[in-house]
């Protein structure tokens, strides 16, 4: 889960026209509580939560954590966890849950609002936005003839010293994951050893982004709304970076499901539900693509993204399901024996 302090806000998400026209949600008699996990953007799941609250009656209450330290918790939890609903960037850590039997079944009415392909494949969670991985790259250190067809490359020996990746960070776990669906444990850890004889290491994402384009690295792995963000808080006189798209269904070209779930212990399963319907609202999802923060993919047919990012039909991302993805297990034992953990 990623912060953005240091990102102003350039809109207000409850100020966007779309409410306007918005039909309100149906008030809930019961006006439950709900404690929401979050490990999405604070500040756009605030804004989302404020205005559910409004359209519903139904209060909210929010922890912040980072997606696999929260699934983890929910796991140590179990049954006595005080969480109704679990809302995560990446899809590996629903899918833990779910192995664990921790998740409830997801209203098919939500799930039909988005296509199957990336909601739970038991149907005990939905999809609600997606990001793609991508090559930033300093574009006065390096051209951008000279970037790599695919994400292995950059394990070879040409690029010591030449990329930036943050191992820690909890959107590096599903690169990994799909570098072993796709090439092999085997593979996956000679990859992870070249990286760590190559690149810089970063503590997070945004340190990867900054450090590329204030020249302290040439490229690095990043998923692709680290440099929206980034260039809409420094504008085009201080972006010295762009973002590589990965083609040919390459690895590198990764596109990560972010969704949410109903805790099966959860003793407010209706309005909980009623939550995850929100999130997948045309309604909530407008507020997401318009509010200059998450720089993210809806998933709600017919919402545009952000303009700043390539359309979602043009990316070229690897054919792999959600269930061969997995839950990030085998690739954090990997990138503990490659060093990078």
């Amino acid at each position: 889960m990623k912060t953005t302090r240091s990102l102003p806000v350039l809109r207000t998400l409850c100020g966007i026209a779309v409410l306007t026209a918005a039909a309100a949600l149906p008030l809930n008699s019961e006006a439950a509580t709900l404690t929401l996990y979050n490990a999405q953007h604070e500040q756009v799941v605030a804004a989302l939560a404020k205005d559910f609250e409004k359209q519903s009656g139904i209060s909210m209450k929010i922890r912040n954590g980072e997606g696999p330290a929260m699934a983890a918790q929910l796991v140590a939890e179990g049954s006595a966890s005080p969480a109704d609903i679990y809302f995560t960037e990446n899809s590996p850590e629903l899918m833990l849950l779910d192995e664990k039997g921790l998740l409830a079944k997801t209203d098919a009415s939500t799930l039909s609002t988005i296509p199957s392909r990336y909601n739970s494949p038991q149907g005990d969670w939905v999809g609600v936005l997606a990001r793609e991985n991508v090559l930033v790259y300093n574009t006065k250190k390096i051209d951008a003839a000279q970037l790599p067809a695919s994400l292995m490359d950059l394990a070879k020996p040409e690029w010591k010293g030449k990329v930036g990746i943050a191992p820690s960070d909890g959107d590096f776990l599903p690169v990994v994951s799909a570098v072993i669906a796709m090439k092999g444990e085997a593979d996956a850890l000679a990859w992870l050893k070249g990286l760590k004889k190559n690149a810089q290491i970063f503590d997070d994402d945004e340190g990867v982004v900054a450090a590329v384009n204030r020249g302290g690295v040439a490229t690095g792995v990043v998923n692709n709304y680290y440099w929206a963000r980034l260039h809409t808080q420094l504008g085009d006189s201080a972006t010295r970076s762009a973002m590589y798209h990965f083609g040919n269904g390459d690895v590198g070209a990764l596109v990560n499901i972010s969704g949410a779930a109903v805790l099966k212990s959860s003793k407010n399963q209706q309005a909980a539900q009623q939550f995850l319907a929100y999130l997948v609202s045309e309604r909530a999802q407008e507020l997401i693509a318009k509010g200059k923060i998450a720089y993210e993919y809806p998933l709600h047919a017919g919402v545009a993204p952000d303009p700043m990012l390539k359309p979602f039909d043009q990316l070229s991302p690897p054919s792999l399901t959600i269930e061969q993805l997995g839950d990030d297990s085998k690739a954090a034992k990997l990138m503990r024996q490659a060093g990078l953990l």
